[in-house]
C-alpha cells in the first residue's frame, strides 16, 4: 500500500527454494559490513522485516501442513487488482488419504497504511479429528531474496520483545544497525462455519518470535476459520510508542470485512484516477492494469507523510538492495499527471539529501550536488565497489557509480514537475536550490578546450552501463558521453525560464542562500552553447568520444552459442573479454535523449552547439544503435518503443513495446522478476501508452494530441490532470474525445481547438 509491500507468498511457508515471504517498509534500510577479498565491504540493504502472514495447520498430531509435500489436488490463487485482495483455493489429500480445502483471502489496507489482514479457512472433506492451528509474527529470519547476495552479512533484525495475551500478540526487533523499531501486533479471531467460537488461545514466543497455538475438534465438512487482524509501525519517520499504537489499532478493527471495505473505497478513488481503458487488445489491457496496481502499491497517497522515494523493484523484492536509481525519470511522470502530492514527495526525498549531495560531490573536487547512483537512507552513495558476476562466479571492481547522469534525471524531474502542475511553491522554496546546485556541479565538472573552445566532461559513463572505461585505460569513465552532453546544454539552457517563472523576493532569497553569482549564470549560458560532441558525417552521434574506434560484436554467434544475450556484458567477462572494447549496449544511451525531449528542442540544442545534422538523422541513429543494443536492461524497450514510433516504424515500435509491456509478467530476464517488479518499465509501459501511443505530449505549453494507436486498440480511455486541469480523454482511429473540468485549449493534429468546462468536445481526424 505504499508504506509496505508483502509478497504474494503462500501463509504456510517459509524462505526456501520454492517460497520467500516478505515484507519491505518504504525507506527501510540497514547497513552491514563482510569481509571480501580481504577487505571490508559494506553494504545498505532492504531490510525483510518480520513475517506476519505465517498461518498453518496440523492434523492430531502430524507435521505442519506443507503445500511443497503434500499431493495438490487443485489450486487457484488470483490478485485483484481492483481490490488489492490476494486469494487462494486449494484442495489437497495428504498420504492418509484425507482431503482439506484451503482457503485464504489477505490485504494490505489503502484506507490505513499501518493494517493489514487475512481470512483463512480450512474445511475437512473427509475426515474428523482433533486439529491444531498456528499464527505467529516472526523476525528470526534473514535476507535471502537474491541469491548472488547470500554470501554476505545479511542478519538485519535483532529482537526486542515479544509476548500476548489471549487472541492478541505482539513482536518488536529493531534493525542490527539502523536501529529503527519495527513493531508488529495481531488479533486472531476464531470461527466455526461463521459464527465466533471461545476457544483457547495459547501463547509461547521464543526472541524474535511469537506464536498463538489455537486446538481444535473438527467434524467432516464444517469450515474452521482464522482471521488475523494486524498492525505494523515503525520508529523510522518519529512514530512515538510504536507498540502502543500498534495493539490499539488491531483492538479497534471489528473485521477483515470492515477493513477490506474501507480500503476498497480508497481503491476505487486510485482507479477513477490512474485506469486505462483499453478496447480490442485484452492482453495489453490485463497488463496496463497490472502494472498501475504494481505502481499503486509501491507508492501511493500515504507516501506524501514518508520520506522515501520508489526503489527500482518496488516493495516486492531485494534486488538492487532496495536502492533508488534513476528510474525515477521513468517513474515520476505517472505521478506527476495522477497523484503531484506523492510526485512532490519523491522529489522532497532528494531535496532533503541535497547536503549529502554537496558534500558528495565536494569530496570529489566539485562544485554544487552531485546525487549518488544508488541512493538509500541518508543520500550516501549506495553503490557497491564490488559486483558478482552470476555466470562466472567471480567479484569485480564495479564502476557504475559513474553513472553521474542521475542528477540530470533529477534535475530533469523537477523541471518536469514544476512544468505539468504549476507548482510554484515547490520550485521557489525547495525545487530551485536542487536544480541550480545540480547545475553548479556540472559546470564546474566541464573542462573547456582552449584551442577549439569547446567544453568537454570527463570520466562519466551513460545509460549504457555496459561501457565503464575506454580498453586498456589505467582509469575508469569515459568522455563527452552524448546523452550527458545534451541534457547538461538543455539543462544549463533551462535555468533563465525557472528563474523567470520565479517572483523577484524568492529569486534574491535563492541567490543568497546559495551564494550565486551573475558570473556563474553567464558561465553556464556559455557552457550550454559549447559543449563537444562527436557526430560522424552521416550524422551519427557517437555514444562518446571515441566510440567509433571500438570492435563490431559478431552478434549472430552469441546468439547461437548463448541464445540469451540481454547481459552480453557478463557473457564476454566470463569469456575473458569486456564489453568496453566493443560497439554493445544494454539500453538507448544517445537515443535516450529523444525520450526526455521532443525532437524539435534536441535539434535546437544541437544547432544551438554548432553541429548540423541531416534530415533524417534520427531514423538513421536508431537504426545503428539498435543494431548494436541487447536490451538488457527492460526499460531499453520502452524508450526504443517511443523512438521507432517518431521514426515512423509502428511494427518495430509495437513489438518493442509489447515486450517491454509483458517482461515482468512473462519474466523474460529469466528469474529477475522473482526479486522484485521493475517498476521503472512498468510506468515506462503506462506513460508510452498515454504519450506515445494516444499521442499526448505535456512537454509544451498546451496540452497536444497526436494518436498513433496501435492497429489493434480501438478505444482508449484515460484521465490525466496537466496544469490544474483534469481531462478526460478517449482516443479512437478516428476521433478524439476530450471532457476538462475548466475551460482550455488543446492541440489535436497541431490544430488548435477551444474546449469549455464539463462540456464534451469530439475532433474528428
Amino acid at each position: 500500500n505504499g508504506f509496505f509491500g508483502t509478497r504474494g507468498a503462500m501463509e504456510e511457508t517459509t524462505a526456501g527454494e520454492a517460497n520467500y515471504p516478505g515484507t519491505y517498509i518504504a525507506g527501510m534500510y540497514n547497513r552491514l559490513i563482510t569481509p571480501i577479498s580481504g577487505r571490508d565491504i559494506e553494504n545498505e540493504d532492504f531490510v525483510n522485516v518480520p513475517n506476519w502472514l505465517k498461518i498453518n495447520f496440523k492434523i492430531d498430531d502430524e507435521n505442519w501442513f506443507n503445500p511443497n509435500n503434500t499431493i495438490i489436488n487443485s489450486i487457484s490463487r488470483e490478485l485483484d487488482f481492483r481490490t488489492g485482495l490476494l486469494s487462494k483455493t486449494m484442495l489437497v489429500t495428504d498420504m492418509e488419504g484425507r482431503q482439506t480445502k484451503i482457503e485464504s483471502c489477505r490485504m494490505a489496507s489503502m484506507s490505513n497504511m499501518h493494517l493489514a489482514a487475512i481470512k483463512y479457512k480450512v474445511t475437512p472433506l473427509n475426515y474428523s479429528g482433533p486439529m491444531s492451528f498456528c499464527s505467529s509474527l516472526d523476525g528470526t529470519h534473514k535476507n535471502e531474496g537474491v541469491k548472488r547476495y547470500n554470501s554476505l552479512n545479511q542478519q538485519h533484525l535483532e529482537p526486542m520483545t515479544q509476548g500476548g495475551d489471549g487472541n492478541t500478540t505482539f513482536l518488536k526487533v529493531k534493525t542490527t544497525q539502523s536501529n529503527i523499531e519495527i513493531v508488529e501486533a495481531a488479533k486472531l479471531q476464531f470461527r466455526v462455519d461463521g459464527i465466533d467460537q471461545p476457544v483457547a488461545h495459547g501463547v509461547s514466543t521464543d526472541d524474535g518470535i511469537v506464536y498463538t497455538m489455537i486446538d481444535y475438534q473438527a467434524k467432516e465438512g464444517e469450515t474452521i476459520e482464522l482471521e488475523k487482524l494486524v498492525s505494523i509501525y515503525t520508529s523510522q519517520f518519529g512514530e512515538k510508542d510504536i507498540l502502543t499504537q500498534a495493539l490499539w489499532d488491531v483492538e479497534n478493527i471489528n473485521s477483515f470485512d470492515e477493513l477490506l471495505i474501507d480500503s476498497t473505497k480508497a481503491w476505487e478513488d486510485i482507479w477513477e484516477k490512474t485506469d486505462i481503458e483499453i478496447k480490442g487488445d485484452r492482453m495489453s489491457q490485463k497488463l496496463l492494469r497490472m502494472h498501475i496496481y504494481h505502481l499503486m502499491v509501491s507508492a501511493s497517497p500515504h507516501n506524501v507523510k514518508l520520506d522515501a522515494s520508489v526503489t527500482a523493484r518496488g516493495l516486492h523484492g531485494e534486488a538492487y538492495r532496495g536502492h533508488i536509481f534513476w528510474d525515477e525519470l521513468f517513474i515520476m511522470p505517472f505521478y506527476d499527471i495522477h497523484f503531484p502530492e506523492v510526485a512532490r514527495s519523491i522529489l522532497m526525498y532528494r531535496y532533503r539529501r541535497l547536503d549529502k549531495a554537496r558534500k558528495y560531490a565536494s569530496e570529489y573536487g566539485f562544485n554544487g550536488a552531485m546525487f549518488p547512483w544508488q541512493s538509500g537512507s541518508d543520500g550516501r552513495e549506495e553503490t557497491q565497489v564490488v559486483h558478482l558476476n552470476p555466470i562466472s562466479g567471480e567479484w569485480g571492481e564495479d564502476h557504475s557509480s559513474l553513472q553521474r547522469h542521475v542528477s540530470l534525471a533529477i534535475a530533469y524531474n523537477t523541471w518536469q514537475y514544476f512544468h505539468i502542475t504549476d507548482d510554484i511553491n515547490f520550485i521557489e522554496k525547495y525545487g530551485a536550490e536542487m536544480f541550480l546546485e545540480i547545475c553548479r556541479f556540472w559546470a564546474s565538472k566541464a573542462e573547456k578546450d582552449s584551442l577549439t573552445g569547446k567544453y568537454s566532461i570527463k570520466r562519466v559513463m551513460g545509460p549504457d552501463e555496459f561501457h565503464e572505461m575506454y580498453p586498456d585505460a589505467d582509469e575508469s569513465g569515459l568522455k563527452d558521453n552524448a546523452y550527458t552532453n545534451i541534457m547538461v546544454s538543455w539543462m544549463l539552457g533551462t535555468v533563465p525560464v525557472m528563474l523567470s517563472k520565479m517572483s523577484d523576493a524568492s529569486q534574491k532569497e535563492i541567490f543568497s542562500k546559495i551564494s550565486l553569482k551573475q558570473t556563474e549564470l553567464k558561465l553556464w549560458i556559455e557552457i550550454s552553447k559549447n559543449l563537444h560532441l562527436v557526430i560522424s558525417d552521416e550524422g551519427i552521434i557517437s555514444q562518446y568520444d571515441g566510440y567509433f574506434d571500438l570492435k563490431e560484436l559478431d552478434w549472430d554467434y552469441y546468439r547461437e552459442k548463448y541464445g540469451n544475450i540481454y547481459r552480453m556484458d557478463r557473457l564476454l567477462k566470463a569469456e575473458g573479454k569486456s564489453a568496453d572494447d566493443y560497439k554493445v549496449a544494454k539500453q538507448a544511451d544517445a537515443l535516450m535523449t529523444f525520450y526526455n525531449l521532443d525532437k524539435e528542442k534536441v535539434d535546437q540544442i544541437l544547432t544551438d552547439l554548432g553541429y548540423r545534422l541531416p534530415a533524417d538523422y534520427l531514423s538513421k541513429n536508431l537504426s545503428y544503435y539498435l543494431a548494436r543494443t541487447s536490451h538488457g536492461s527492460t526499460l531499453s524497450r520502452v524508450v526504443h518503443a517511443q523512438l521507432a514510433d517518431i521514426a515512423g516504424d509502428d511494427e518495430l515500435s509495437w513489438k518493442l513495446y509489447s515486450n517491454a509491456l509483458s517482461s515482468d509478467y512473462n519474466d523474460i530476464q529469466g528469474g529477475t522478476t522473482a526479486e522484485g517488479i521493475h517498476a521503472g518499465v512498468m510506468a515506462g509501459t503506462v506513460m508510452i501508452a498515454i504519450s506515445t501511443y494516444a499521442g499526448v505530449d505535456l512537454r509544451g505549453d498546451m496540452l497536444s494530441i497526436e494518436p498513433t494507436l496501435p492497429k489493434q486498440w480501438k478505444h482508449m480511455k484515460f484521465r490525466l490532470k496537466f496544469k490544474n486541469v483534469q481531462y478526460s480523454i478517449t482516443v479512437t482511429p478516428n476521433n478524439v474525445a476530450i471532457f476538462a473540468d475548466a475551460d482550455t485549449q488543446v492541440k489535436v493534429l497541431h490544430k488548435t481547438y477551444p474546449i469549455q468546462s464539463n462540456k464534451p468536445a469530439e475532433i474528428q481526424y
